[in-house]
């Protein structure tokens, strides 16, 4: 095995950052060893070794005396200050030569010591400290960047990292309500470049940053902190309008939505104000009118537009409806007056607004059960005569007002009359 880093004493090392010239003396382990001073100690200038971010392999010389069982490990981190060495690792063969002090931290220093172990449980004195050094975390991802402006999503973008060992991304957001960091995903694979983080809401803010992980899962520093913003919906529409004087139909307009990438409007009704709608129609964005045809008079709906852009958002349905009717029917007609003169049925009725025409309904009864139904239209006045009627027959009489679009309004009351 390689030996990257040169040995040195444990005192001196510890002189060097501390100042002290007592520091060795004041080293000692967690527990006391039996030591054998007539026990044969390791070879130091055997000994090797060769690190990584967060292990150290050592090698060394195997001793041959038959009393020896095994070796002990001690190890302190000299990078805290730490004084004490504590036994790491009992090896249980004196063939063994080699060894990995694993779950260390990278760029740290640490000072080794080794001893061997006899069958009567006793040690050699221990080799002077080994002094070794953990490589340094791998570089943070190079370059990244958060996209904005995407519909409820954010696309996070960095360069694939060069070193070979890293083996999976880490994509990490910060919570505003726990105010940290906390795991979004893990992305495997080294020149895997991207993510994308979706089901946002619009025009939210949200921060990112990204890690790079080795095979070991050492992880390197963070990126820098990316932001983005998602897309916003479009705005709504203006100046919304629906008709009320239209027979069996409500026209509705409106004027564009300002938002450049709209391509569709849906016309939602309900036939309340405040809930119940639904989509009935859908236009292009070029379209700013619609007709809702009903088929019956005097039907009231409520009706909201929602914009709809290019990446299928929608402007907001929280609206302020518009209330639209189709033309409802006439008043009706109060006939005030009717009698027999002269054997001659004379009916009288009041004028209705919107009436070009009236029609007076005759019913002449048959029998018990029945009666047959005349009707006499187009009368342009608000009376009329009829004398074809039989003295002791029962007839009733009333007046129906007709508008300009031939919608008739409800019968007025109903009057019956008999020629004596």
């Amino acid at each position: 095995m390689k030996r990257l880093i040169q040995a040195t004493s444990l005192t001196t090392f510890l002189l060097l950052y501390s100042g002290c010239s007592n520091v060795i003396d004041s080293l000692s382990t967690t527990t006391a060893p039996k030591v054998n001073q007539s026990a044969p100690t390791v070879n130091y200038s055997s000994i090797k070794s060769l690190p990584d971010m967060t292990s150290i392999g050592f090698e060394w010389q195997k001793l041959d005396d038959p009393r020896v069982v095994g070796y002990n490990f001690y190890r302190t981190e000299i990078s805290k200050g730490e004084k004490t060495l504590k036994l790491i690792s009992k090896i249980d063969s004196r063939h063994a030569t080699h060894y990995v002090d694993k779950g260390l931290e990278p760029k740290t220093k640490y000072a080794y010591q080794i001893s061997s172990v006899l069958s009567d449980g006793t040690e050699s004195p221990t080799t002077e400290a080994y002094i070794a050094e953990t490589l340094p975390r791998i570089k943070p991802v190079a370059f990244a960047q958060a996209v904005s402006n995407l519909p409820k999503k954010v696309k996070l973008l960095w360069e694939p990292h060069p070193d070979q060992r890293v083996n999976y991304y880490r994509v990490e957001k910060y919570n505003d309500t726990l105010n940290e960091w906390i795991y979004l995903a893990t992305v495997n694979q080294r020149l895997s470049a991207e993510y994308l983080d979706t089901g946002l809401s619009n025009s939210s803010k949200h921060k990112y940053r990204v890690k790079a992980f080795t095979f070991d899962d050492v992880e390197s520093a963070p990126t820098k902190v990316l932001e983005a913003v998602t897309k916003p919906a479009p705005k709504s529409v203006t100046g919304l309008k629906a008709s009320n004087n239209i027979p069996k139909k409500i026209f509705l307009t409106w004027s564009a939505s300002p938002t450049n990438d709209v391509v569709q409007y849906e016309i939602h009704r309900s036939n309340y104000e405040s809930f119940g709608y639904k989509k009935i129609e859908t236009v292009n964005s070029n379209v700013l009118e619609y007709t809702d045809d009903l088929k019956e008079d005097g039907l009231k709906y409520y009706y909201k537009i929602i914009a709809i852009d290019k990446d299928g958002l929608d402007s907001t349905s929280d609206l302020k409806p518009v209330k639209g009717e189709s033309l409802g029917k006439p008043t009706k007609p109060n006939l005030s007056q009717a009698s027999i003169q002269g054997g001659v049925a004379v009916l009288n009725w009041s004028s209705t607004p919107r009436a070009v025409s009236y029609t007076v309904i005759k019913k002449t009864k048959q029998n018990f059960f029945q009666y047959k139904t005349t009707k006499f239209e187009n009368i342009s006045g608000t009376s009329f005569q009829d004398s074809d009627i039989v003295s002791g027959i029962d007839y009733k009489y009333s007046i129906q007002a007709i508008d300009e679009f031939g919608i008739a309004s409800e019968s007025s009351n109903e009057v019956s009359l008999v020629r004596k």
